[in-house]
């Protein structure tokens, strides 16, 4: 295929693997639009919380059923409540909302409904996908709106690294609560070891970024993401894979790796 050809494309890979890097090289390359599960979720969550609902969202939800009332039926008592402007997406984010608040796990079906509401926004084209699809079903639904909504996956990138980089990488990470840069103690120091050279706030760990939940995420992506990126190229989808470690680290060795792996593709 010609790269103009390319409708969306993507980006996988373990947790800490390097992916951002590669994914800012597609998104130059191709002039496309990032779109994190991550950013997603954060949006509709903050559209619900934000909303001025003070109600339970349990009262929705049929334990028994495993389901959510009617979308309807929901956006009416919403209203009644008080809630203002479009409720579709305040919707959406209770959904969210109640199961990130509980600590469950946020069901296919629920994370499916958030995407396809944000990428129906991008006209379902010219999208790098980071974060999604991580599941078997997520990637049987991913086909299946594509194609029904005439648009489809140019390719699949996995940025590969090993489990030890990965973990060496991500202890040493550095987050900057402000601004939100990252930094790495050893690759990319903050000032001093501990301040935002953009803002000047202090730089923290993610509560996440520890050993023990590293290891955990590392077994997700072999048991979830995999059997996920198995089923994209089933269906005749080219998976290439990109080095997360490069001898020299610069703008330009990462770009060059990146579209060296997809040049068999795009020709």
């Amino acid at each position: 295929m010609n790269k103009a050809d390319v409708k969306n494309i993507v980006v996988t890979g373990k947790s800490g693997a390097g992916k951002q890097p590669r994914i800012d090289v597609l998104v130059n390359e191709f002039g496309f639009q990032q779109l994190s599960t991550g950013n997603i979720f954060r949006e509709f969550l903050g559209k619900f919380r934000g909303s001025g609902f003070k109600g339970d969202a349990k009262a929705f939800y049929d334990e028994a059923k495993g389901t959510f009332k009617p979308d309807k039926e929901i956006a009416a008592a919403l209203k009644k409540a008080g809630v203002k402007g479009d409720t579709d997406p305040i919707v959406l984010g209770l959904k969210a909302d109640f199961f990130v608040s509980s600590g469950k796990f946020v069901p296919d079906v629920i994370t499916n409904e958030l995407f396809a509401s944000y990428f129906s926004r991008m006209g379902f084209k010219k999208a790098v996908l980071d974060g999604y699809p991580r599941t078997v079903e997520q990637a049987k639904y991913l086909l299946k709106m594509t194609k029904e909504k005439d648009t489809a996956i140019g390719f699949v990138v996995i940025v590969d690294n090993d489990d030890d980089a990965i973990i060496r990488r991500t202890i040493g990470r550095r987050i900057c609560p402000k601004c939100s840069k990252v930094y790495h103690l050893e690759h990319k120091p903050p000032k001093d070891g501990k301040f935002c050279k953009d803002c000047g706030a202090e730089v923290v760990q993610r509560s996440d970024d520890t050993e023990e939940k590293i290891r955990s995420r590392l077994r997700e992506f072999e048991d979830k993401c995999k059997p996920a990126i198995a089923v994209l190229e089933k269906a005749g989808i080219p998976v290439v894979k990109v080095p997360g470690n490069l001898p020299v680290f610069t703008d330009e060795a990462v770009r060059k790796s990146v579209m060296d792996a997809v040049a068999p593709i795009i020709q």
